[in-house]
């Protein structure tokens, strides 16, 4: 019989495997997703489209990462977050190359839509992942370093992607990163075999949470329903929808908005826009281990969590003025606080759903959370395409900075960051 001390070195190896792995999920996630805003003027010009139709083109992923952000979650809480993760990362990378083949709004809709689908169920899987496989004082660490990769992706892909396209053409982009998506299987899969086979409700960081027994029972058996009527949640998850929807203007629309209205050309969008999303990164893994920090000083979970809420969400709001910048090269400076911003404050948000959720129910509402922010984004796209080609860029990032101070009043009506838990009326 191994000793406890040995138990515990292999299950620390597990989980660190276990997280560079999801890290890398995550980057190939948004290199396929993010690909297709880099080369948009290039790709409108081919396929002869407009604004509106790229927005278009856009809620068609959107709108189908919504849905499956919700199943993909309900179907981590039933069989895990690796069996999840296989299928998902397939899915994704053969539809990111099948973008090659494109003729015209309708297949690239179609494209964008399969797309959606793959990449939906994965952040509910690996969310559900961070919380089995750490304690509630690195969580954010680990939630943050998921999260940094959405950076890592969004900085390769443009110098990538132009040098790619400039040479060969932005279908072979397409191509290519749809490959690199697919040579991860084999170590997951490698991986997976190492993994305790269960139901989804194995919790490896349990020990270290110091909760009573009696009380996780107590909240385990909350339903469903009864956590989606209450304020708390819905707060949370308003919260998050509204900022999600902003990064999603950020994500498709930067590209555009530097070579429409600050005249870079691809090769400057090559050189120079991989800023901003290494910003981001560096926000995720500064706000998570702030956060950290903090909890270790004994400052308390609540305190702790929005004090680096509060301070992102204003650096977002200062970050928003960069289409008043007088040069390109101050907004491009502006653009990179708000994305620092968001991805602080995304760290700590997401951090927030799995420790107000109930263990056995944590994937699906983190899902839930997301496609709600997935449809708020989808159904910011067609009016964000109509607003820049009638009124420029202006206004819809005038719209982005606000989103993040209706998102501080929703955090702080939200209440104490703890998990919900039933009311009990007193007897007598």
């Amino acid at each position: 019989m191994p000793s406890n001390s040995h138990q515990r070195s292999q299950q620390k190896q597990l989980g660190r495997l276990i997280v560079l792995l999801l890290f890398a999920g995550s980057v190939l996630n948004y290199m396929d997703r993010s690909l297709l805003s880099v080369i948009m003027p290039q790709v409108r010009r081919d396929l002869s489209l407009t604004n509106t139709d790229f927005g278009l083109a856009v809620n068609a992923f959107l709108i189908m990462y919504t849905i499956f952000y919700i199943l993909g979650g309900r179907i981590a809480d039933r069989v895990g977050c690796w069996s999840t993760f296989a299928v998902t990362l397939t899915f994704w990378s053969i539809a990111g190359m099948a973008h090659s083949f494109v003729q015209g709004l309708r297949s690239l809709s179609l494209c964008r839509a399969l797309l959606g689908m793959g990449e939906g169920g994965f952040y509910p899987a690996a969310m559900r992942g961070a919380a089995e496989w750490s304690p509630p004082e690195n969580r954010a660490k680990v939630v943050g370093l998921i999260l940094s990769a959405i950076s890592v992706g969004t900085l390769l892909t443009p110098p990538l992607v132009s040098w790619i396209t400039i040479h060969y053409g932005w279908r072979a982009s397409f191509l290519a990163i749809g490959t690199v998506g697919l040579l991860l299987l084999p170590p997951w899969l490698l991986l997976s075999r190492r993994i305790p086979q269960t139901d989804g409700a194995y919790d490896p960081a349990s020990s270290k949470t110091q909760e009573p027994e009696l009380d996780t029972l107590a909240e385990d058996d909350l339903s469903l329903s009864e956590i989606l009527r209450t304020r708390k949640y819905w707060c949370v998850l308003t919260a998050r929808a509204s900022t999600d929807a902003a990064w999603y203007f950020y994500l498709f629309w930067t590209s555009g908005y530097f070579q429409e209205v600050r005249r870079f050309d691809l090769a400057a969008v090559g050189r120079l826009l991989w800023i901003p999303y290494f910003s981001a990164g560096v926000g995720a893994l500064a706000g998570a281990w702030a956060s950290s920090t903090l909890i270790r000083r004994g400052l308390g979970l609540d305190f702790s969590r929005k004090t680096v809420l509060l301070a992102s969400a204003s650096l977002c709001v200062v970050g928003a003025s960069a289409c008043f910048a007088p040069s390109a090269y101050l907004a491009l400076a502006l653009v990179s606080v708000a994305l620092f911003g968001h991805l602080s404050w995304s760290a700590n948000i997401h951090t927030v759903i799995t420790e107000i959720a109930p263990p056995r129910h944590v994937a699906v509402l983190y899902g839930i959370t997301g496609a709600a922010g997935t449809l708020l984004g989808a159904s910011a796209q067609l009016p964000i395409g109509r607003v820049i080609d009638l009124r420029g860029y202006k206004p819809a990032f005038v719209w982005a900075g606000m989103t993040y101070v209706l998102a501080a009043m929703l955090l702080l009506a939200a209440g104490t960051v703890e998990r919900i838990r039933r009311t009990v009326v007193p007897v007598g």
